[in-house]
Order: structure tokens, then C-alpha cells, then sequence
């Protein structure tokens, strides 16, 4: 009977642990065993074991990449967060009209697809064709290119932030709307103003809700693609093959034709982010403790 008992949980699980290691753990193993070997015109596929890894860790196109999402990741990020939690606060506080209609407005730009939200931030960034172009030609203006090599990494910063600041402001503001209300009618009856009861209670409640978004919000850095690869039409010179790790390996599956350095880059790339946002995670929880 216990043996029965203890098979029986695994029933249950058995038809999600299937897909998730058909379309999970399968893909990863396949990747590490491409990584192992090497392709070349002459001589054909030969095991090389560590040799993509260390030809990767050396590779300066993957660390270029590397270097803009980390800058990403910096500058962006931060911004982001800050925007979300700041509007996540106004709705919270019960003294703004037409709640609903707000958070609905600031949350519809993620229900927008990333292809068609960098199409259209693309289209008014142009210089020729768009937003930017015709004040410029209207007015007599001379605004700077948005696509320029100096501007585009926070152009394509802009379209991620006004893309997920409604996501992040849902994570928190659902993490608001759990607080004790005996919390807040006890800083009333202390006489604590806004601001004390945004230090106090507000914020020391969002902490963990603000390491998952910050978490989500590093795992989505390393990742960028859809917005560099989409916007590498308008600025061919400006986005590089390798302008992130992800259109890197992206580019040099597709066109150079070299999968097995292209898994050797995702999966580098890969075992970087889970250390990042593991060590992300370890300081959150000892602040919170």
C-alpha cells in the first residue's frame, strides 16, 4: 500500500515531467553535445570537447556583445523598475481618478507584440521616413538620430521600457494590494504621512516582489533579440551580427552555418545569466531576511 502511495504523486506529475523534458531537458542536452564538436569545409566534423568553450570565452565579437547587454542591463533596468514601482504607488494610493482605466492603459503596451511595438517605435525614429524626420523637416529642427551608433542601445532601451514597465507595475502593484489594512489605519492613527507610510510599510512589503521583477528583468536583458534584430533593418551599419550574445548565435546559426559554436554561445550565455541572477536572488533573500 505505501509503495502504491508513493507511485501515485508520480502519475499525476508524469504527463507534465514528459513535455518538460521533451521541450526543456532535450533541447539543452542536444545543444551541449553540438557544442562538443566542430564543423569545418575540410575535415568534416571532429570531436573537440572544451574547444568551443574556450574559443568562445576568448571570442571578442561575443564579449562586444556581452558589453552592450551588461550596459543594458545597468542603465535600463534600473530606469524601468523605478518607472514601474513609481506608477504602481500612484494607482495604489486611492487618490488617483479612473484607476482602472489607468492601469489598464499603462499595463497595454505589453499585450502589444514585440515585433509590431519595435516596428513602430522603428518607423518613428527614422530620420527620413518618421517621427523624428518629419519635426525635423516641419520645424526646422535638427534632432539626432535615434538609430545612430551612439543612441540606439538607449533607443531600443525606450521600446523595452515602455513595453514591460506595465508588467512590472502589475507584479507590484498585486504585491501592494495584499498588505494588511490594520498596517495602514495604524500610521493614520500615528499621524505618519504619505511619504512615511510609502517608507515604512509600502516598500518593505514590495521587497520580494521587486527581486522577482528584478530577476525577470535580468533574465529578459540577456535575451534581448526581437528589438536589435528588427531594428538591424532601418540601421544595417549600427547593429552588428553580434550586437547581443542572442543575435550572435543567432547569426551564426542561420547564416554562418556553424551550430556548433552557435550552441557553444547560447549555452556560455545561458550558464552567465543563471549566475547572475542567482547571486541577484541570494542577496535579495539575505536583505529580506
Amino acid at each position: 500500500m505505501a509503495l502504491k502511495r508513493s507511485w501515485a504523486g508520480w502519475r499525476f506529475v508524469a504527463p507534465f515531467m514528459a513535455v518538460f523534458a521533451l521541450v526543456f531537458l532535450a533541447p539543452i542536452a542536444y545543444s551541449i553535445y553540438l557544442s562538443l564538436f566542430r564543423t569545418q569545409l575540410i575535415g568534416g566534423t571532429t570531436f573537440v570537447g572544451a574547444g568551443n568553450y574556450v574559443k568562445a570565452l576568448s571570442d571578442p565579437r561575443f564579449w562586444a556583445a556581452f558589453g552592450n547587454v551588461a550596459i543594458f542591463l545597468v542603465v535600463q533596468v534600473p530606469i524601468m523598475l523605478f518607472l514601474a514601482l513609481l506608477v504602481a504607488l500612484v494607482i495604489d494610493s486611492g487618490r488617483l481618478y479612473g484607476t482602472s482605466f489607468f492601469r489598464i492603459s499603462v499595463f497595454l503596451p505589453y499585450a502589444v507584440p514585440a515585433v509590431v511595438a519595435t516596428l513602430m517605435w522603428g518607423f518613428m525614429y527614422g530620420t527620413r521616413f518618421g517621427l523624428i524626420g518629419n519635426l525635423n523637416e516641419r520645424l526646422g529642427l535638427s534632432l539626432p538620430d535615434p538609430l545612430s551608433a551612439d543612441l540606439m542601445l538607449a533607443s531600443i532601451g525606450n521600446i523595452v521600457t515602455w513595453e514591460f514597465v506595465g508588467y512590472n507595475m502589475l507584479i507590484l502593484y498585486s504585491a501592494l494590494r495584499v498588505v494588511n489594512p490594520s498596517l495602514y489605519e495604524a500610521a493614520q492613527i500615528d499621524g505618519a504621512g504619505q511619504l512615511r507610510v510609502i517608507w515604512a510599510i509600502k516598500l518593505p512589503a514590495l521587497r520580494g516582489a521587486l527581486l522577482i521583477a528584478t530577476i525577470f528583468s535580468i533574465i529578459g536583458s540577456f535575451q534581448l533579440f526581437n528589438e536589435p534584430s528588427i531594428l538591424r533593418v532601418l540601421a544595417p551599419n549600427v547593429i552588428t551580427t553580434y550586437f547581443t550574445p542572442n543575435l550572435y548565435a543567432y547569426s551564426l546559426s542561420f547564416s554562418g552555418q556553424q551550430y556548433d559554436y552557435s550552441a557553444t554561445v547560447a549555452i556560455v550565455m545561458g550558464v552567465i545569466t543563471m549566475i547572475i541572477a542567482y547571486v541577484v536572488q541570494l542577496r535579495g533573500m539575505r536583505k529580506g531576511a
